[in-house]
């Protein structure tokens, strides 16, 4: 699926308004948007899983739980402020996602990407600054909370 003339960085602006969100919760900096194919905002989330003590609430889950029911997925864009981990892929490809949007990559491709786009979804890397400071400062300071359960995907592994 093309981006139909949507601006990738515009689309990205919500999940990173979530990731902003989750960080001011005292959470894990990530966000997630789906949009519809003309642009119309679907769902959007971000990373509760400090807050809510729950593993599997990562953004891009929050924001497919928020997203509600829908008729279908294959024709919706997907956006994460950080390259989804294998859940979150799983999620993408189950439910048939054309199209991720990445803000931030933390310069490498990672395997779960490289598997999406091995199964036909078109993935837009836009591998923002902004995004990786803010990450990247996070994972530093947070080293242990960020480690819980991304360790292995981390790796590589």
């Amino acid at each position: 699926m093309a981006l139909n003339g949507l601006d990738p960085e515009e689309l990205l602006e919500v999940a990173i308004e979530e990731a902003l969100a989750g960080l001011a919760e005292g959470g894990i900096p990530i966000g997630g948007a789906i949009y519809g194919p003309t642009g119309e905002l679907v769902g959007r989330g971000h990373n509760r899983r400090v807050q809510h003590n729950d593993p599997s609430s990562h953004g891009e889950t929050d924001a497919f739980r928020n997203a509600g029911r829908q008729s279908t997925w294959l024709d919706k864009i997907f956006v994460s402020t950080l390259s989804p981990c294998w859940y979150c892929s799983g999620l993408i490809y189950q439910f048939g996602f054309p199209t991720l949007i990445i803000g931030d990559d933390q310069g490498r491709k990672h395997e779960s990407t490289e598997w999406l786009e091995s199964n036909g979804v078109e993935v837009v890397q836009l591998r923002s600054p902004r995004l990786s400071k803010m990450f990247s400062a996070w994972a530093i300071a947070n080293s242990e909370v960020w480690a819980e359960d991304a360790g292995r995907w981390l790796a590589g592994s």
